[in-house]
């Protein structure tokens, strides 16, 4: 029996990250896999305000930070919650403000530097453990996040790529997802979807006997669901109108070819388990802002799901 870990949309969280590193030691699982969306949305200054104060607005609420270990907490917090901490003066902020393109690049800096600390992280952690670690960016993680992933000894990439689990159960992987309001990195419409999802299916041995991870959910099931937004990207009806955003792609492939087991996430709020036909499909939420690593653990006998449970931690 194989023992699978899978979490998702820990959006660059520290806490998050370090949680599912060591995931595969506390669930005893054989392998790990993290199914997109590794790295953070923002930058949050921290602003010197002159001697050993600065300043700091995180989630809304400003703080006022006397000295070095004021501020190495709310470097903590702010990477414990998903974002990119950056001390800076008043003088560049005011510079930063006029010069937008400058502001991306700080901004992938960071990113990567980060990923970078990660994978050094997991490469220590993991060492000697025998676990494999799996993880395909998702469609908010820039391009050059790939490359950094491959230099990693432990952390393997698997975006577009077959991995075989057991001798009985493989893999296919893809962080793409379907068109979003956002523009982000790694989106394409349905067709391209599916000729993504196309070029991996007929290197599967058995399809049915294998592992779907792919970053989006299938369409209209249940695991998809987010609140309708206006034209101007707000909730419609104060959030209480919920509409399916899931891949019509994805839905195609699982009810086609029926594997054992559908990973997903990208719908933060869609956390549940249900069947369609014979595959279970899972999307564990997440909580990053929270520093809670929501999570499924999977074991898989040679024709079927032995069990399955929800976590979070």
């Amino acid at each position: 029996m194989t023992a699978i870990f899978f979490a998702t949309d820990v959006h660059g969280s520290d806490i998050c990250w370090k949680k599912f590193v060591n995931a595969g030691k506390f669930y005893e699982a054989d392998i790990i896999v993290l199914g997109g969306d590794m790295t953070g949305k923002a930058i949050v200054p921290i602003i010197h305000q002159g001697g050993d104060t600065y300043k700091a607005v995180l989630l809304e609420q400003e703080s006022i930070l006397r000295g070095e270990e004021e501020v190495e907490e709310m470097v903590q917090s702010i990477k414990s919650r998903g974002y990119y901490p950056y001390r800076t003066t008043p003088d560049e902020v005011a510079e930063l403000s006029a010069t937008p393109g400058r502001v991306d690049e700080i901004f992938a800096s960071e990113v990567l530097k980060t990923a970078e600390q990660w994978l050094a992280y997991a490469d220590e952690k993991l060492e000697g453990t025998g676990i494999r670690c799996y993880v395909a960016p998702g469609n908010d993680d820039m391009f050059e996040l790939d490359d950094l992933i491959s230099t990693s000894k432990h952390v393997q990439l698997v975006e577009g790529q077959v991995v075989e689990l057991d001798k009985h159960h493989e893999m296919i992987s893809s962080g793409w997802s379907n068109i979003t309001p956002w523009h982000t990195y790694r989106e394409e419409d349905e067709e391209k979807l599916r000729a993504r999802y196309d070029a991996m299916l007929p290197k599967l041995k058995n399809p049915r006997n294998s592992v779907f991870n792919l970053h989006v959910p299938p369409y209209g099931c249940n695991l998809d669901e987010v609140p309708e937004l206006t034209e101007d990207l707000r909730p419609k009806h104060a959030g209480r109108s919920l509409v399916p955003v899931g891949s019509h792609a994805v839905r195609e492939v699982i009810d086609e070819y029926q594997p054992l087991v559908g990973l997903f996430g990208h719908i933060h709020e869609g956390k549940g388990v249900m069947r369609l036909g014979r595959t279970l499909c899972i999307n564990p939420g997440s909580m990053y802002e929270q520093g809670r690593l929501l999570g499924a653990l999977v074991n898989l006998a040679r024709n079927k799901v032995k069990r399955y449970i929800l976590t979070t931690g």
